[in-house]
């Protein structure tokens, strides 16, 4: 499963600032263990942000964003949404883990 993990301030981006560097060590942890494909800031930044997440269930998504130190301080909260990929790009199938019959391109 694919999942796309949406932030969104709760408040002002400035009330999130004391909480980015353990913010940045979340991001950095889930990257080195493979859970995170891509993360970055919205455009504009002060919406937030989104992460792509794979080779986890849609419970373990949810425990990952519940341990961000920016939902934990309660300024910003996720919306999760779990993707079965249908078609996938041949750069991606092996990442994504997805059979040739899924591949296109």
């Amino acid at each position: 499963m694919l999942h796309l993990l949406c932030l969104r301030y709760t408040g002002p981006e400035q009330e999130a600032e004391p909480f980015v560097a353990a913010h940045v060590e979340f991001l950095e942890r889930h990257h080195r263990a493979g859970t995170f494909l891509v993360s970055g800031q919205t455009v504009p930044a002060a919406e937030g942000g989104v992460i792509v997440a794979c080779g986890i269930d849609r419970a373990a998504a949810e425990r990952i964003a519940a341990e961000d130190p920016f939902v934990v301080a309660g300024v910003a909260a996720y919306t999760i949404t779990t993707i079965d990929p249908g078609r996938v790009h041949p750069a991606l199938a092996a990442v994504l883990g997805v059979d040739d019959s899924r591949v296109r391109g």
